[in-house]
């Protein structure tokens, strides 16, 4: 009895109690998503976000016995979650949809430093209070801490994060609170606004602008106003046509003695403190753009102008060079020729004359026997030595009475086999006459001739 009763105990795994399945948690805080499932055998959980498998790898995530947990929530973890429990009978999965709140911020707090706005009767402003949240938050107009109701004549129009008040009057004038909540939290931010009663009158150039200009030719540059007025001027912009020009222009307009051209004018911004810019701007500068310039502000009750010059300087590539050229002289063709043909004639006769040296001196001495020839000092001396072919025997060089001892001591030894010529470059021939006197002498002498 006991063994069928532990069967029929057996099966897949069944939800063991209800569960809401949308589940919030704040940003940064933790959140438990409950798995309450039971079987036998004990079944496998396993958890899935939007259709990805939770593992070890998710760090802040970690799977329980019956639950997962998430610490530090972040905004993207809010999504579908999925609970699947699985034995060998069958499974079971708990679906959980998860709401991560964010408490409402101001997503653009540059455009609401500005707190004090003073404004004249007959004029507009607008309160800017974008923000973001989750759930989205919503946001409640106050004025002197009262909820703001909408007034007949469309003086007040609301849109989701911003309040226009147009067609001022004193009545206006007050504290503006905007409430942004959700069920995270609330967050607030309030306007002093100031009517003014006062007359309206002409606007005032504010500044120093615009200011005299120099560009460079073909470059940019721009002139600016800044007109400060009651009401949101008309801003415009005129150049005076130099006379004899007029023609150049299909219509001009009359001011004093001269007259000016109208020029396209852009977009007129509204400053944080009340007043109103333009600018003019001037690409690809000419020298028909310099000239005087006039900033014109105009309202209902006058105007107010301002000029300043513009001086374009003049296009580089255009002028001609400071330094005139040096004309090209060319020299006489007789000179041209002259020149190389005398170069080469020296430098050919210090070649041949070089090489003339060296084969005569070569050639007689080697044709002379061993013990005749002088030795290779007294040779050098005597033959000019090429640069390629230096000798070391300097020291050794022969002076003229060491060499006539030299040539006796050869006429001693016999004399026959004197050659006629020795070195040409210092004698011609030797040779030696014997004479008889009547007193019974007999002398005998040697004649050298030299060849200088």
């Amino acid at each position: 009895d006991v063994v069928q009763l532990e069967v029929l105990l057996l099966g897949p795994p069944k939800v063991s109690e209800k569960v809401n399945p949308r589940q919030s948690v704040r940003l940064g805080r933790t959140a438990k998503l409950p798995c309450p499932v039971e079987g036998d055998p004990l079944p496998i959980m396993i958890w899935s976000k939007d259709g990805r498998n939770i593992n070890g790898g998710w760090t802040r995530f970690k799977v329980l016995q019956h639950s997962l947990r998430i610490k530090e929530v972040e905004t993207d973890d809010a999504g579908t979650y999925i609970c699947r429990a699985i034995n060998g009978f069958g499974s079971a999965n708990i679906n959980y949809t998860l709401i991560v709140i964010v408490r409402p911020r101001f997503t653009e707090p540059a455009k609401m430093r500005r707190r004090v706005i003073e404004r004249p009767v007959g004029s507009s402003v607008r309160l800017k209070c974008t923000a973001s949240g989750n759930p989205n938050p919503d946001i409640v107009w106050l004025k002197d801490s009262k909820p703001l109701v909408d007034e007949e004549g469309g003086e007040r129009k609301k849109k989701r994060w911003t309040l226009s008040l147009k067609n001022l009057t004193p009545e206006h004038s007050g504290k503006y609170t905007c409430h942004v909540s959700n069920k995270a939290g609330e967050i607030n931010a309030t306007y002093k606004v100031e009517v003014i009663q006062r007359t309206i009158s002409k606007p005032i150039l504010t500044g120093t602008h615009p200011v005299n200009t120099t560009v460079d030719y073909g470059g940019t540059t721009s002139f600016q106003c800044k007109v400060r007025s009651d009401v949101k001027p008309v801003i415009q912009w005129l150049k005076r046509v130099e006379p004899g020009d007029e023609n150049k222009f299909n219509s001009t307009i009359e001011v004093g003695e001269y007259r000016f051209v109208v020029l396209p004018t852009g977009e007129v911004w509204s400053r944080p403190d009340g007043s109103y810019l333009n600018k003019l701007l001037i690409s690809r500068a000419k020298e028909e753009d310099a000239g005087m310039y006039i900033c014109l502000g105009a309202n209902t009750k006058g105007y107010s102008f301002r000029s300043a010059y513009l001086t374009v300087l003049p296009d580089r590539k255009s002028q001609p060079s400071s330094i005139p050229p040096v004309p090209y002289q060319s020299l006489p063709w007789p000179v041209i020729i002259g020149i190389p043909a005398g170069v080469a004639f020296i430098l050919g006769t210090a070649l041949l004359w070089f090489y003339q040296s060296k084969r005569t001196c070569t050639s007689s001495s080697s044709a002379l026997p061993a013990a005749q020839r002088l030795p290779a000092a007294s040779r050098d001396r005597a033959c000019p030595a090429l640069p390629a072919q230096s000798t070391t025997a300097d020291k050794d060089s022969l002076s003229y009475e060491e060499y006539l001892a030299h040539q006796q001591l050869l006429l001693a030894q016999g004399g026959a086999g004197l050659a006629p010529k020795v070195y040409p470059k210092i004698y011609t021939d030797i040779h030696t006459h014997t004479h008889s006197h009547v007193n019974g002498k007999v002398h005998q002498h040697q004649h050298i001739h030299y060849q200088c």
